[in-house]
């Protein structure tokens, strides 16, 4: 089932306000974004996954000044969806306290809930190499 115009724009807006929030270290309004089981995948930070809600302010909270100061989502893809689970993916770049920049890859399932869409799952990815590794062949 094709997702109405309305639902795709809220769903963008929820990915976008995450990077509101804890920009703005309002972390206990993350529920507006992820579910309470959310699973918030950092495997390619050395970190494992974090579950839930708590953890993921306790994971956010203990890395403290070594969080981005900014953090903005661009390319917004939103696909693979039915009326009730939509996978979306996005770009993420991150602005550290001495300027430099990182770009990551958000990987997300997001769900439909009573209070609205919610990310129930997000890997993030590390962008480290250009074209994704590939090379040219000569």
């Amino acid at each position: 089932m094709a997702l109405t115009l309305e639902d795709r724009l809220a769903i963008t807006e929820l990915i976008a306000l995450h990077g509101h929030l804890v920009d703005e270290g309002e972390l206990d309004r993350l529920d507006e974004v992820f579910t309470p089981d959310v699973e918030y995948d950092l495997t390619d930070f050395a970190q494992g996954t974090v579950i839930g809600l708590p953890e993921l302010v306790g994971a956010s909270l203990a890395l403290g000044a070594g969080n981005p100061v900014a953090h903005h989502v661009t390319s917004v893809v939103i696909e693979d969806s039915t009326e009730e689970r939509v996978r979306v993916r996005s770009k993420g770049l991150g602005v550290r306290t001495d300027g430099s920049c990182g770009s990551v890859t958000y990987e997300d399932t997001v769900v439909r809930t009573g209070a609205g869409w919610r990310i129930a799952r997000r890997r993030v990815s590390a962008r480290r190499v250009p074209l994704n590794g590939t090379r040219s062949v000569p």
